[in-house]
């Protein structure tokens, strides 16, 4: 593969990724955010616009990573899996930020949960290094489902 191709490809992943980050953003937390009742450990508002871009880079790279060795033939199920993934990730936001559904929310953020672990598990057969790319991002959204039962539970 020549360095064009390799990087336009990198780039792509990078776009897709950045796309569901976008529509994720679109939907603030705002004045509604701020009433609710809050467990102490959850994180100062300005974490999320640090950890959420270095997270979404390191998704795009994990599947580039598969990708580029395998492409979309061969890696269909990982990369559908993926892209999965970034819709439910893209719909959590809408869900409890747009919405202020905080139950459906959980119950989405769960199935995320699971859509994370099994392109994780699956990144990982194709190329341990995607699958560990992985991992920052499965931790997040474990540390944030569990803030969403917490709100759940305390509104």
């Amino acid at each position: 593969m020549n360095t064009v191709k390799k990087f336009s490809g990198l780039a792509g992943w990078i776009i897709v990724c950045f796309i569901a980050a976008a529509i994720g953003a679109y939907f603030e937390p705002g004045q509604w955010y701020e009433a609710l009742n809050k467990p102490s450990w959850t994180p100062p508002n300005w974490v999320f616009p640090i950890v959420w871009p270095i997270l979404y880079t390191m998704m795009a790279v994990s599947a580039w990573l598969v990708w580029q060795k395998y492409g979309f033939s061969q890696a269909r199920q990982a990369l559908n899996w993926f892209g999965f993934q970034l819709i439910l990730n893209a719909a959590w936001s809408w869900l409890f930020f747009g919405e202020h559904l905080i139950g459906t929310a959980l119950a989405e953020i769960l199935l995320l949960w699971i859509a994370i672990l099994f392109t994780t598990m699956l990144f990982w057969k194709k190329r341990k290094s995607a699958g560990w790319l992985m991992v920052p991002y499965l931790l997040w959204v474990s540390y944030a489902s569990a803030l969403n039962f917490s709100l759940f539970q305390l509104n």
